[in-house]
């Protein structure tokens, strides 16, 4: 009996050691996790591991935030490192710079980044040219984020892309995340940074969920400032763009691959340090460029990487001038109708994708199908 007992116990322990090695083997699924979740994992996760690090801006602590990015950290944090403050952006933005001099990580939100214009003169003048000012003796370790560009319904003064606007300021780092995996990395790399970072979200992306693979959901994961993303790989065409616009790009990209038109999409990720390797790279591959962006056309994002594209030696492999998609020169409207006109959509990737290569449209005329190259037609058509 003894010597039964043992075999049981042994082939128990065999089949225990089995099953360790079988979980351990075994790598945990991909989570999807809402933009607005991840935003918030990657603050408790920075807060929790820095305690320079505070967050303050309006209805940030009690309220959980206008769109609850800050939700819960409030209760777990307290008074002293998740602050709400007054209707005052120049104020409490002074504020968080004045900290940041001071040695300490301040995350300082705007409501919505068009409100920034109260404060910019601390995002330019204080935050942005200290480093220079001081010959490299002052940091001032700061993130600005909230909301940017185009929402809903909401009209001119609270629909601004402001890539443009703090792009082209030195002394700014400027990013703008997609998908949950770009928010969670790029956020915590903003807090980390020594420079001034200014974060560019994007409402209507908040409640839209990403899978998150094992590797993003690390405490210690983070995506590099200054490095672009290939989202889809192609040949035909190359798309760059940033924030919701990628997910247009993409989608028209699929569309297209039906058609035997193969695009590479590739995710800016940052404004400011802007990767224009990775543009060059692909653009010398498939001799085609599409920018797209919901900002206005004139001095915006994608003038920046057509310019620099024409000054780079990519421009000699170009089979085609580069062409870009934007939100129309005009104050964003409300009716909703006027508004969707106003912003880029996915039919209007498709088309300047086939203007630049060249390939006919399907255009109805009378009740007929006719192909046609003629970009008035085809302008009506769409």
């Amino acid at each position: 009996m003894a010597a039964l007992r043992c075999f049981l116990r042994s082939g128990k322990n065999a089949v225990a050691a089995g099953l360790r090695r079988e979980i351990h083997q075994t790598a945990p699924a991909s989570l999807q996790v809402t933009v607005r979740d991840a935003l918030n994992q990657a603050m408790d996760e920075e807060l929790e591991r820095d305690d320079r690090v505070f967050l303050l801006g309006e209805e940030v602590a009690q309220y959980d935030g206008a769109y609850k990015v800050s939700r819960g950290l409030w209760k777990k944090y307290g008074d002293k490192r998740i602050i709400d403050t007054p209707i005052t952006e120049m104020g409490f933005a002074g504020i968080a710079v004045g900290s940041a001099m001071a040695g300490l990580r301040p995350i300082c939100e705007f409501m919505t980044f068009n409100f920034s214009m109260q404060a910019i003169d601390q995002v330019i003048n204080s935050a942005a040219k200290t480093y220079y000012m001081s010959a490299g003796l002052q940091s001032v370790p700061i993130v600005f984020r909230g909301p940017n560009g185009a929402s809903a319904g909401v009209a001119a003064q609270h629909s601004q892309c402001f890539a443009a606007w703090y792009g082209h300021c030195p002394g700014l780092k400027v990013v703008s995340p997609w998908n949950s995996e770009d928010a969670r990395g790029l956020l915590k790399s903003a807090i980390r940074d020594d420079n001034p970072v200014v974060f560019l979200e994007n409402e209507l992306m908040y409640g839209v969920p990403f899978e998150l693979s094992e590797e993003a959901q690390s405490k210690d994961f983070t995506v590099p400032i200054g490095k672009a993303k290939i989202e889809r790989q192609g040949n035909h065409i190359t798309l760059v763009s940033h924030s919701r616009m990628v997910g247009h790009c993409l989608d028209a990209a699929a569309v297209l691959a039906k058609e035997g038109i193969e695009c590479e999409v590739i995710n800016l990720r940052t404004i400011r340090p802007m990767d224009i390797e990775t543009i060059e790279a692909s653009v010398i591959k498939t001799n085609h460029l599409v920018t797209v962006e919901g900002g206005w056309p004139q001095f915006g994002v994608g003038a920046e990487i057509c310019a620099r594209i024409m000054e780079g030696p990519a421009f000699n492999y170009l089979d085609a001038p580069a062409v870009r998609v934007t939100g129309v020169d005009i104050p964003m409207p409300y009716a909703k109708i006027l508004e969707d006109h106003s912003v880029p959509q996915i039919k209007d990737i498709m088309f300047s994708v086939k203007k630049t290569l060249n390939v006919p449209l399907r255009v109805k005329y009378r009740g007929h199908i006719l192909l046609c190259h003629c970009v008035l037609c085809c302008s009506v058509s769409q």
